[in-house]
């Protein structure tokens, strides 16, 4: 049976979660490189400092984890039982913060993929010839 964690080590726990280059960000990344797509990560000067930017092709990628963006929060899933208010507010900020950045992003003229990080390390190849289909087709449009 699973010792119950103290705030202590709950705590610590999610302070050693990475914002940037996680595993699944890392995957993607190389995946896009080694068919010689070029982009910036986690690029600070486009709004929400998406995850994998192509800047002169307006696409914005971001790579969410299911339990900072909320994927099951709607079915109360994955919220911690201990200090329940403050990780409700905060998966709702972080929810709200993402469909601000979505509408912001897409009236600018962006193209915005979002991909939950468990399913691109399902479907990595799947992902990154979506990527790289938006990549080529804003590239012929530019022609």
């Amino acid at each position: 049976m699973k010792k119950p964690k103290t705030p202590l080590t709950r705590s610590e726990q999610m302070a050693r979660v990475k914002s940037k280059n996680t595993s699944f960000e890392m995957l993607l990344r190389r995946e896009l490189w080694r068919r010689g797509l070029r982009y910036r990560a986690s690029d600070k000067t486009v709004f929400g400092k998406p995850d994998v930017v192509f800047k002169g092709k307006k696409i914005a990628v971001f790579v969410d984890s299911e339990f900072w963006h909320g994927k099951d929060y709607p079915n109360g899933r994955n919220i911690p039982k201990e200090n329940n208010d403050y990780w409700v507010k905060k998966i709702e900020r972080n929810i709200a913060r993402d469909k601000e950045v979505n509408k912001t992003l897409k009236k600018e003229g962006w193209k915005v993929i979002r991909i939950w990080s468990k399913d691109l390390k399902k479907k990595i190849l799947e992902f990154a010839d979506m990527i790289e289909d938006e990549f080529r087709k804003r590239d012929s449009a530019e022609s």
